[in-house]
């Protein structure tokens, strides 16, 4: 991998990472590699395209991103031609999205805190995803119960849902089951797409109007590892998740 850029940032120095001559781009913060794309700007992540293609059987045509990360899922979306609005609290992660991950600048890109953007709106989203890392952990603030209620009130009320990252580092890490018994205390309907026996795992909380959700496929194939990514999918599945008290979600690295 070869370095082409790197930017100093109060939440962290950025780095971009170029790989096989131009055809792969890393996007890498506190160590984390949090978005990884095709020169195109398509993701190479298996849990974006699930996300990607949730969206997609949900119908969702105005949708907010919590976290930008190289913003490739904000890039696949208004390939699709929907409507895209992307909240961060770090310019410079919007600054990398357009120079390096392709980025469009149809793209709505507003700088703030997740939590701070939706008290200061009222306007509703098909769907809002949540993909918010602070350094190896989602930040308290945005997995309360208050917060889902908030995120639940800037939803369409017949058919808004909610689809949120929750890394797991292996089967006994219940972060994704607590995370989705917090979500339920806003909305009845609340499912969890899951790679059971992978370690260092994305799993995805889908809340709201998801009862009809059937497990997502290869949709926008990237130039590269269509394979590996459609077998990526094809080892996820929803299962039943499991309360077990208060305590919230931690997880490690994320980003779209």
């Amino acid at each position: 991998m070869i370095p082409i850029a790197k930017l100093e940032s109060e939440f962290g120095d950025i780095e971009v990472l170029e790989y096989r001559a131009r055809e792969l781009f890393f996007y890498v913060q506190g160590g984390c590699f949090q978005t990884e794309t095709d020169r195109d700007g398509i993701s190479l992540a298996p849990y974006i395209h699930a996300i990607y293609g949730l969206l997609m059987q949900a119908g969702a045509r105005d949708v907010l991103m919590i976290g930008c990360g190289g913003g490739s899922l904000g890039t696949m979306l208004a390939r699709a031609a929907v409507k895209v609005t992307i909240v961060d609290k770090n310019p410079a992660s919007f600054e990398v999205a357009h120079s390096y991950f392709r980025l469009p600048e149809s793209v709505d890109c507003q700088v703030a805190d997740g939590e701070e953007f939706l008290l200061g709106t009222t306007r509703s989203y098909d769907a809002i995803v949540l993909d918010a890392y602070d350094g190896d952990s989602i930040p308290p603030h945005l997995r309360t119960r208050e917060f889902f209620r908030l995120v639940r009130s800037r939803l369409d009320r017949l058919r808004g849902c909610l689809f949120a990252n929750v890394h797991a580092l292996h089967d006994l890490d219940r972060s994704p089951d607590r995370y989705a018994a917090a979500a339920s205390s806003a909305w009845n309907d609340v499912r969890l797409l899951d790679t059971q026996g992978v370690v260092g795992r994305n799993a995805l909380i889908v809340a709201g109007d998801v009862k009809d959700l059937r497990k997502p496929s290869l949709l926008m194939p990237p130039l590269l590892d269509r394979d590996e990514i459609a077998a990526g999918l094809d080892r996820m599945a929803f299962r039943p998740w499991h309360s077990e008290g208060p305590s919230a979600p931690t997880g490690s690295c994320g980003g779209i």
